[in-house]
């Protein structure tokens, strides 16, 4: 269904987007073995599930959407409590975190698109409410007026995370309100639906969670004064 209603650039630039993001990690945020083994099955699973139809059944208590989040979620939260995974963090290049964010913006090009072919709701893209492009500009100056500087602005850099973490949460309250399910209540005209199916199931499963790690790594390097 994916294949025939969204255009092939369309499909192929969130792949390529997706693709990007996880050699990011691997070659810019120095990713052990085990991690990089984890995230491409992870990516696999979900490339599967969102083939078969899995996520189309929303009547289910909790709603299978959930799975595409949660895991992850939890893998960010045992990185953040673990004494290897804070290792792992500290070790990591602050200008790296903030340039990747950059990938907001062809998601953003995405999800404009998908509201295009009635596959989520206007409310997710930048003509609603979603101001997240904002995050993937921005992002570029951050990185060449602030963190280019030898003594640059922490407080700035701080602010802007906050910010960038208050879009970002935004958008994805009101993805989940926007999808079909028990617990709905957004867009009953147009529901997100889009993000159900490969491949851009991968958005909620995997960019989401990257770019909501980033935001945490480097406020924790930002305010623990392990900025590099």
């Amino acid at each position: 269904m994916i294949f025939t209603t969204v255009p092939l650039t369309i499909i192929n630039l969130f792949i390529f987007t997706t693709l990007f993001t996880f050699f990011w990690i691997v070659k810019q945020m120095h990713a052990s073995k085990t991690m990089v083994s984890l995230i491409a099955i992870w990516l696999f699973l979900q490339a599967m599930l969102g083939q078969t139809g899995f996520y189309e059944v929303n009547d289910t208590i909790p709603p299978r959407f959930v799975l595409m989040v949660m895991p992850p979620m939890l893998f960010i939260v045992l990185i953040f409590n673990t004494q290897k995974g804070k290792t792992y963090i500290d070790g990591l290049d602050l200008k790296k975190l903030t340039l990747l964010h950059v990938i907001r913006i062809p998601v953003e090009i995405v999800l404009f698109a998908l509201y295009t072919v009635k596959l989520v709701p206007q409310l997710m893209t930048f003509e609603g409410a979603n101001f997240d492009i904002f995050s993937g500009i921005s992002a570029i100056f951050i990185y060449f007026l602030v963190l280019k500087k030898v003594h640059f602005n922490k407080n700035i850099l701080i602010v802007w995370n906050v910010i960038c973490l208050i879009l970002l949460l935004i958008i994805v309250a009101i993805a989940i309100l926007s999808a079909p399910s028990p617990f709905q209540k957004l867009a009953f005209d147009q529901p997100n639906i889009g993000v159900l199916y490969f491949p851009f199931n991968w958005l909620p499963s995997f960019i989401v969670p990257v770019v909501f790690f980033c935001h945490l790594a480097s406020l924790r390097k930002l305010l623990s004064h392990k900025s590099n």
